[in-house]
């Protein structure tokens, strides 16, 4: 590797430095927002921009990924960033998961939506 393209050691302690104060409920948290987010837009919840329409934006597939993924990480990491943190976590996936079968033509089967082999059927 040429040394344009290498990081300095200094600023890789730096990182690893700053990720080690920051506390496992913050990490899970951030994961799980930047998941919904995604899946949010995914599912067609953006807003209209001027350049782009938020229908444009809409990728079902994608979002059935995104919310199965969030499910998987809300529900696993639970029991251990405690409910207060857990509780917003499951309402907001709750909300996404409405929102799939709502923007989907071809309804799922109970228990067979996104993320709900983890959650159990939404309705």
């Amino acid at each position: 590797m040429s040394s344009e393209n290498s990081v300095p050691a200094e600023a890789v302690a730096d990182v690893t430095r700053d990720i080690a104060e920051v506390p496992a409920v913050e990490v899970v948290t951030s994961a799980a927002v930047h998941l919904m987010s995604a899946a949010a837009v995914k599912c067609g919840l953006a807003e209209d921009s001027p350049d782009v329409p938020a229908a444009e934006l809409q990728d079902l597939d994608e979002a059935r990924k995104l919310i199965t993924a969030l499910a998987g990480l809300v529900t696993g990491a639970a029991t251990v960033i405690g409910d207060h943190h857990a509780r917003p976590l499951r309402d907001g996936l709750r909300s996404l998961q409405l929102a799939f079968r709502e923007a989907s033509a071809i309804q799922d089967e109970p228990g067979q939506g996104p993320g709900e082999k983890f959650t159990g059927p939404v309705r």
